[in-house]
């Protein structure tokens, strides 16, 4: 079996975590990705919420798997140079700079396509053109800004982000889509060409039902949130609590053990009432007028899962989803993070991995969700910072040993 990116590099001058999700998914296909760090500092997640002295932190090992890192300063001649030479042998530049910050350092895209004109030059920026496009963003700005903030949480309360990271990790994996979509246009142009994602953009793109929803809403009340039929509906897509995004009504119902993380979400649909309500020992309510069908029930999904919830409670919400699933009934665990580091089957299918690490021993971290039949992905250790600057100055660029002694020297690297 080989990988399915190997013999692309990759020039990796992003840092904290929006491009180095994009990098380190297209290392794990078997890309050689170089990542560029400033000499003495390197990504500032290397020290960012560090847990053990003198280590990497989690944050760092756990965006940078399977890459090379090499040290570089950009503000001396010499390490300009260097950089130059890095993007004639890349196939790929990415970065997540602040906008202008690589057109102020002399490489503007411009300048970039003379070097190489088979380059895929890759960005991640907080907006795209616009009023607001020189602006700085953050994950929880990139979900306030896309959409996601005002339709999170419950209506009496305040906008919500999510835990999920969809403005940085979300718009990574949008640009390595971006990345290979142009890496195979190349084949048959020969060219490369530039490829932008905003994280803006990402988020809207992942809320796209409620801007679906956004538009139905002009056209009467959205009877499958729990505004209908008793709330009221303004003029935007309300905040929707734990209401399922799609037509069948779901809810996070409460299970044994009242703990915070003991619940379990139940989805109704019309073919598995019947089941559920003999299930929970309502089976009246199977044929009864009153309860029988999806248009009789949609004004009460309060009552409906308050009669679920008594039953659930008196399970553990895994003895639910055994049930449940045994039915056909679409329910799932809400499960912790410390539930799912312990889950046996993610570990054997390598979506949680246990990595070695020279200084801070074995670390769990995230594998490629995404399972290739003839590339199976390997995740190895991110790299100490600085590692492979000997090998790819000798190796990638053919520097001498004495060439690179003097690169040292001048503080180029």
């Amino acid at each position: 079996m080989s990988e399915a990116l190997k013999g692309v590099r990759i020039l990796d001058m992003t840092h904290v975590q929006s491009g180095p999700t994009c990098t380190q998914l297209l290392a794990w296909f078997g890309a050689d990705v170089i990542k560029v760090e400033r000499p003495g500092v390197g990504d500032i997640t290397r020290g960012q919420l560090r847990d053990l002295p003198d280590a990497d932190s989690l944050y760092f090992t756990m965006l940078n798997s399977n890459k090379r890192s090499v040290t570089l300063n950009t503000k001396t001649e010499k390490g300009k140079e260097i950089l130059t030479r890095l993007i004639e042998e890349c196939d790929v530049m990415v970065e997540n700079f602040a906008p202008g910050a690589l057109d102020r350092m002399g490489f503007s895209w411009e300048r970039i396509q003379e070097i190489n004109p088979r380059i895929i030059y890759a960005s991640i920026k907080g907006f795209g053109p616009g009023a607001y496009e020189d602006c700085k963003v953050y994950e929880n700005v990139a979900q306030c800004t896309g959409g996601s903030a005002s339709t999170t949480g419950f209506d009496d309360g305040p906008p919500t982000v999510t835990g999920s990271q969809i403005g940085d990790s979300g718009t990574g994996l949008h640009l390595a889509l971006g990345i290979v979509t142009a890496l195979y246009h190349r084949t048959h142009s020969g060219k490369g060409q530039r490829v932008e994602c905003a994280m803006q953009d990402g988020v809207l793109n992942l809320c796209r039902v409620k801007l679906r929803d956004q538009q139905r809403l002009e056209h009467g009340p959205l009877k499958e949130y729990p505004q209908y039929p008793n709330g009221e509906f303004g003029e935007a897509v309300p905040r929707a609590g734990n209401a399922s995004g799609g037509g069948q009504p779901g809810w996070a119902v409460q299970t044994k053990g009242g703990g915070p993380n003991d619940y379990i979400y139940v989805i109704i649909q019309p073919p598995g009432w019947a089941p559920l309500m003999k299930t929970i020992g309502r089976e009246e309510l199977i044929e009864d007028p009153e309860w029988a069908t999806p248009e009789v029930r949609l004004p009460k999904l309060d009552q409906c899962f308050a009669m679920i919830e008594e039953w659930t409670k008196t399970k553990s919400k895994f003895e639910v989803m055994e049930i449940l699933n045994a039915l056909n009934v679409p329910c799932g665990p809400i499960l912790s993070m410390k539930e799912l580091a312990e889950d046996q089957s993610l570990r054997a299918t390598g979506t949680v991995v246990e990595v070695p690490h020279p200084t801070r021993g074995s670390y769990l971290t995230v594998g490629n969700p995404i399972k290739l039949s003839a590339s199976p992905a390997k995740v190895d250790r991110s790299p100490l910072l600085g590692e492979h600057t000997d090998e790819i100055l000798g190796a990638v660029l053919g520097m001498s040993a004495a060439d690179i002694e003097a690169a040292k020297a001048e503080g180029a690297v």
